[in-house]
C-alpha cells in the first residue's frame, strides 16, 4: 500500500472514530459502524459488534492480482486495528474472491457446514442481547441502522399485538415483547432466520410460545389469510426483490407496496399503526394509494449517529383510521 494512501487511510478513520466513537460512549451502545466507503481508495464497511470487528469489502473490480489484493487487505487490517485498538484475532473478514489466499483465517465459514446460531456470540443493544454471526453472512443477524426505529416500536407497544413481517432473526419481535406487547407474532420465509429469532426470544427470557409466536410463511400468501383487525401494530421491512422458489410469486417492492400496506391496513384495528421500511434507494411512495390516514416519512428521526448521511433507506409511520 502506498504510504501517501496509508495515511490518508489513517488519518480519515482516526478522525470518524474519534466522532462516532464518543458518541457510542454517551450512548452506551456498543455495536455500531465506524466507517463505510468513506474513501474511495479503500471500499470498506468496518462495525464494531462489542469487543468484535466486522470488516466487509464492497465489490468492485480492483484490478489487483489475487497477492496483491491479500498484501493490501493485510495492510489494511493492520491499519484498522491500530487506530481502532482491535486484535487481530478479533477481526471478522468478509471477501468476495474466488480463492481463500494467505488471509484465509479471516474467510467466510462455508454456512453449510455450520449452525449459524451456535457459532454466534451474544451482543447488547438498549439492555437486550441478540445473537450475531460474523463470519457466516454478509449481513450479521442485526441491522445497526434500525436501532432508533426498534426503540421507537418499543415505547409504542405495550399491551399491544404486534405483527412483524419479514422479520429476519426477529429483533423488533424482541424490542416489542420487552415493551411489553401482550402478543408478537413473526413471520419469515427462511426456517434459519426464525430459528435465530425465536433464540433470541429465548435468550432474553421471552419462552412462552402462545404468546411469542414463530410463523414460517411466504408473507404474501400470509397477509391474505390475516382475518382483519388483528393487529395493533405491524413492522415490515421487505427486500427490494425476492424470487425465492419457496414463494408463489417474485417480489418488487417499488411494483408491489401498494398492494403489501393496504393489506397491512386491513390487518390493524382502527387507529394501528404500520412502521414500513425499505433499502431500494430508487423507492417511491404511492402516497395517494394507500388506505392511511397519516402518513410520516420517518426517514431522519430513524437515523442513527453513526448513519447520518450514509443511510439509504427510507421509513414511514402510517396510521389508520380510527
Amino acid at each position: 500500500m502506498e504510504a501517501a494512501k496509508q495515511q490518508m487511510f489513517i488519518n480519515r478513520l482516526s478522525k470518524v472514530y474519534k466522532h462516532v466513537g464518543k458518541l457510542a460512549r454517551k450512548q452506551q451502545v456498543s455495536c455500531y459502524r465506524v466507517y463505510d466507503h468513506d474513501l474511495p481508495e479503500f471500499p470498506l464497511c468496518i462495525e464494531f459488534y462489542g469487543d468484535n470487528l466486522y470488516i466487509a469489502e464492497y465489490k468492485r473490480n480492483h484490478g489487483m492480482t489475487d497477492e496483491a489484493h491479500d498484501d493490501w487487505m493485510e495492510a489494511c487490517i493492520d491499519t484498522i486495528c491500530n487506530v481502532l485498538g482491535v486484535q487481530k484475532e478479533n477481526v471478522f473478514l468478509k471477501l468476495r474472491q474466488r480463492k481463500p489466499g494467505r488471509l484465509g483465517q479471516y474467510q467466510k465459514v462455508d454456512a453449510q457446514q455450520h449452525d449459524p446460531i451456535a457459532i454466534g456470540f451474544a451482543v447488547s443493544e438498549n439492555g437486550l442481547q441478540f445473537i450475531v454471526n460474523l463470519s457466516d453472512y454478509l449481513d450479521t443477524g442485526l441491522f445497526l441502522d434500525h436501532r432508533l426505529t426498534r426503540q421507537m416500536v418499543r415505547e409504542q407497544c405495550a399491551g399491544k399485538k404486534l405483527l412483524n413481517l419479514f422479520a429476519y432473526t426477529g429483533s423488533f419481535s424482541v424490542y416489542a415483547a420487552a415493551g411489553g406487547a401482550s402478543y408478537v407474532e413473526t413471520v419469515d420465509l427462511s426456517k434459519t432466520y426464525l430459528a435465530w429469532a425465536e433464540r433470541n426470544l429465548q435468550l432474553n427470557g421471552f419462552t412462552d410460545e402462545h404468546k411469542y409466536k414463530i410463523v414460517h410463511a411466504d408473507v404474501l400468501q400470509y397477509l391474505q389469510s390475516i382475518p382483519a383487525q388483528s393487529f395493533d401494530l405491524i413492522v415490515m421491512d421487505p427486500p427490494t426483490f425476492s424470487n425465492s422458489k419457496r414463494m408463489e410469486d417474485f417480489l418488487d417492492i417499488q411494483r408491489d407496496h401498494v398492494r403489501l400496506i393496504n393489506q397491512c391496513m386491513q390487518a390493524l384495528t382502527p387507529g394501528g399503526v404500520l412502521y414500513f421500511s425499505t433499502n431500494f434507494r430508487r423507492f417511491q411512495l404511492a402516497a395517494d394509494e394507500l388506505q392511511a390516514v397519516h402518513i410520516k416519512d420517518i426517514t431522519r428521526a430513524t437515523t442513527p449517529f453513526d448513519f447520518e448521511g450514509k443511510l439509504f433507506r427510507w421509513c414511514y409511520k402510517l396510521q389508520k383510521a380510527e
